[in-house]
C-alpha cells in the first residue's frame, strides 16, 4: 500500500515525508517536528493510515480486561503537579484497599473472562513490596487465565529504593509471585525542561529508560507512553519519541505505544486548556510515523472517547484498549467518558470504522472464544 503514495499528491511541506514514508525510510528528528507541528493533519493521517495498514491490514485489536487502582496514597502527591489521582494520607478523596478488596473488584462485572488486570498505583509510603506481592500471588491464584500487567516504573523504582535492592532483583521478585507485564505510566515527557515543572523530583527519564531496559532483558513486555497537550513544546515531545525508538532498537521490548492528552481538572498545574480532536489526531498519526518499530499504537477510548477513537483508527492506531470497567486516574482529572464499555460496544465502534474486531490477550495474540 504504501507504494500507492504520491507525493505530489500531498501539499508542498509534507512532500519530502510523503516520499520517506513510501520509500520506508526512517524519518529523523526535523521530520518528526514537521508531523507534530504541521496544520495537514489529514494528509498526515493517510500517511500513518498507509504504515498502519502494512503492519496490521484491517485488524484493530481490544481486550477483555480490569484497572484496579490499589491506592492513590502517593509520596509525589506534590512532586506532580499535573496529577489530579493521588492523595497524601488522611486527604478525603484518600483510599488504600486491602487485599480482599482487590480480589472482590477483580471478580466484579465479570472477572473471570478478564485476559489482563491492569494495576497501577500511587507510591504509598507504608506499603512494603511483600503487599504487593501478596497481592500477585492471590490474584494468580484466584484468576490463573489472566495476565498481571502491573506497576509503572516509578513504583518499580520506589519498591528498589524500599528493598535497597537492584531493580532486576524486584523484577524477579515480582515475576516469581506473578507479574506478566509493565504498563507504559510515569514516562510523561522525558525533557528535563518539562519535567522540572510538572514533576520535578519523581523518577527521572534515565532511571524510567532503565527500567524499562532492564525488564526487556528480562523477557518482559513492557508499553510506552507520552503525555502531552500541558507545557511542552513539539520539540520536547521529539525528544521523547526518539528516546523510545532508540530502546526499542536495542531491545524490542515495547508491545505498543499510547499517546495520553493531559485533562487539566483538580490538580496543581492550574492550566485550564484542553487538546482538541485535531491535536490528539496528529499526535496519534505522528507517533505511528515516528515510532517505526514499536508495533502497535492505542487509542486509549477513555481518554479520548470512543468516538474519536473510532477516527484514530484511520490515522495510524491499531488498538482501542479494553472494556476497562472502572478507570479513576482519567475521571479524577475531568474525564467524562464511560467506566467502561463492553465487548458489543467496542466491536460495533470497529466494524463501522470499518475495521475488523479481534479480541488479543496482552501479548497480542488472538483470543478464541466460544460464541
Amino acid at each position: 500500500m504504501r507504494q500507492t503514495i504520491d507525493p505530489e499528491r500531498f501539499p508542498e511541506p509534507l512532500r519530502p515525508l510523503a516520499a520517506k514514508v513510501r520509500d520506508g525510510v526512517r524519518l529523523d528528528a526535523e521530520d518528526a517536528l514537521l508531523c507534530l507541528t504541521t496544520p495537514h493533519v489529514l494528509p498526515l493521517g493517510r500517511l500513518a493510515a498507509a504504515v498502519r495498514h502494512e503492519l496490521h491490514g484491517k485488524v484493530a485489536f481490544y481486550n477483555i480486561n480490569r484497572h484496579i487502582n490499589p491506592t492513590n496514597i502517593c509520596v509525589y502527591t506534590y512532586n506532580c503537579k499535573f496529577c489530579s489521582f493521588a492523595a497524601l494520607p488522611g486527604e478525603a478523596h484518600a483510599w488504600q484497599m486491602s487485599h480482599e478488596e482487590v480480589y472482590r473488584r477483580a471478580a466484579a462485572h465479570g472477572g473471570d473472562e478478564v485476559t489482563e488486570f491492569h494495576i497501577v498505583g500511587g507510591v504509598h509510603p507504608d506499603l512494603e513490596m511483600a503487599w504487593y506481592e501478596e497481592m500477585l500471588r492471590g490474584l494468580r491464584e484466584r484468576f490463573p487465565r489472566a495476565h498481571l500487567k502491573a506497576f509503572t516504573a516509578v513504583e518499580i523504582e520506589w519498591f528498589a529504593r524500599q528493598e535497597k535492592l537492584p531493580v532486576s532483583a524486584v523484577l524477579e521478585r515480582l515475576v516469581a509471585a506473578g507479574l506478566g507485564s509493565l504498563p507504559g505510566g510515569g514516562a510523561e515527557i522525558f525533557h528535563p525542561e518539562v519535567r522540572d515543572v510538572i514533576c520535578k523530583g519523581k523518577t527521572g527519564a534515565e532511571e524510567w529508560l532503565e527500567i524499562h531496559r532492564v525488564a526487556h532483558q528480562l523477557g518482559l513486555k513492557s508499553n510506552c507512553t507520552m503525555l502531552y497537550g500541558h507545557v511542552e513544546r513539539p520539540e520536547h515531545k521529539v525528544d521523547h519519541l526518539l528516546r523510545l525508538r532508540a530502546l526499542q532498537d536495542d531491545t524490542g521490548g515495547f508491545n505498543a505505544f499510547i499517546p495520553l492528552a493531559y485533562h487539566p481538572e483538580n490538580n496543581y498545574l492550574g492550566l485550564r486548556y484542553q487538546t482538541t480532536g485535531l491535536d490528539d489526531l496528529r499526535h496519534v498519526a505522528a507517533s505511528r510515523l515516528v515510532l517505526d518499530n514499536i508495533p502497535h499504537l492505542k487509542a486509549y477510548w477513555v481518554m479520548v472517547t470512543p468516538k474519536l477513537a473510532q477516527i484514530a483508527l484511520s490515522f495510524g492506531a491499531d488498538d482501542l484498549d479494553g472494556t476497562v470497567v472502572e478507570e479513576t486516574i482519567y475521571h479524577m482529572a475531568g474525564a467524562e467518558t464511560a467506566q467502561q464499555l463492553t465487548r458489543a460496544e467496542l466491536e460495533r465502534i470497529v466494524r463501522a470504522a470499518g475495521f475488523e474486531p479481534v479480541e488479543r490477550d496482552t501479548l497480542y495474540r488472538p483470543v478464541h472464544r466460544a460464541a
